[in-house]
């Protein structure tokens, strides 16, 4: 029911910053809480960031507190993740995901019913 589409990866040297963007095809967007997740080669899948569907609270991963920003734009039914002073070991698929209403339990993989395909980073020392 919901389709998400994540955009914005690619190469950049540690240090520098991206913008990662989910735009999602559905009608009733706002009603949906939000989460980014990582999975670097041969790891499982990780919580990045979350945003609650209220758009009132949001969640970090400790990886990323202080660096990354997840924010949505219910106007373009989008998703964003903004990262800066990115390191090495961020390289990895970034995967949008959605969930209706709300979860006490964000970071949990299992909260989300709905994935994109990713987009894949790769930050270079």
């Amino acid at each position: 029911q919901v389709q998400l589409v994540e955009s914005g990866g690619g190469l950049v040297q540690a240090g520098g910053s991206l913008r990662l963007s989910c735009v999602a095809s559905v009608r009733t967007f706002s009603r949906y809480s939000l989460g980014w997740f990582r999975q670097a080669p041969g790891k499982e899948r990780d919580f990045v960031a979350a945003i609650n569907w209220t758009g009132d609270s949001t969640n970090y991963a400790d990886s990323v507190k202080g660096r990354f920003t997840i924010s949505r734009d219910d106007t373009k039914n989008t998703v964003y993740l903004q990262m800066s002073s990115l390191k090495p070991e961020d390289t990895a698929v970034y995967y949008c995901a959605a969930l209706e209403f709300g979860s006490i339990r964000q970071e949990r993989l299992t909260e989300y019913a709905y994935w994109g395909q990713g987009t894949e980073v790769t930050v270079s020392s």
